[in-house]
């Protein structure tokens, strides 16, 4: 079984910058893309960007230019660099996984607990 853990949350105003953290464990054969999705209340859950475990990324177009998604291989673990946050990040940011927890394991999708965002002056 894989879990993943997000860390890194909090309250910010708004201009204020975060980094979230995302670390994978467990029985983890090999992890392909990972990335944030994003939940604010009454809305649906979000794309915010993802990353290939060759470095390739994609973001959401609200984020373009103030986010960067970056991982370490090495570390199973994914982070989020958020710059120039705007009350409308406000949301609980969730991270995922599509990883193989052994070599005869399919591919499955884990996703983390998720850590809460608040952008607020």
């Amino acid at each position: 079984q894989v879990q993943v853990v997000e860390s890194g949350g909090g309250l910010v105003q708004p201009g204020g910058s975060l980094r979230l953290s995302c670390a994978a464990s467990g029985s983890i054969f090999s992890i392909y893309t990972m990335g944030w999705y994003r939940q604010a209340p009454g809305k649906q859950r979000e794309l915010v960007a993802v990353i290939t475990n060759g470095g390739s990324t994609d973001y959401a177009e609200s984020v373009k230019g103030r986010f960067t998604i970056s991982r370490d291989n090495a570390k199973n673990t994914v982070y989020l660099q958020m710059n120039s946050l705007k009350p409308e990040d406000t949301a609980n940011y969730y991270c995922n996984c599509n990883a193989r927890a052994g070599i005869a394991r399919p591919t499955m999708t884990y996703w983390g607990q998720g850590t809460q965002v608040t952008v607020s002056s």
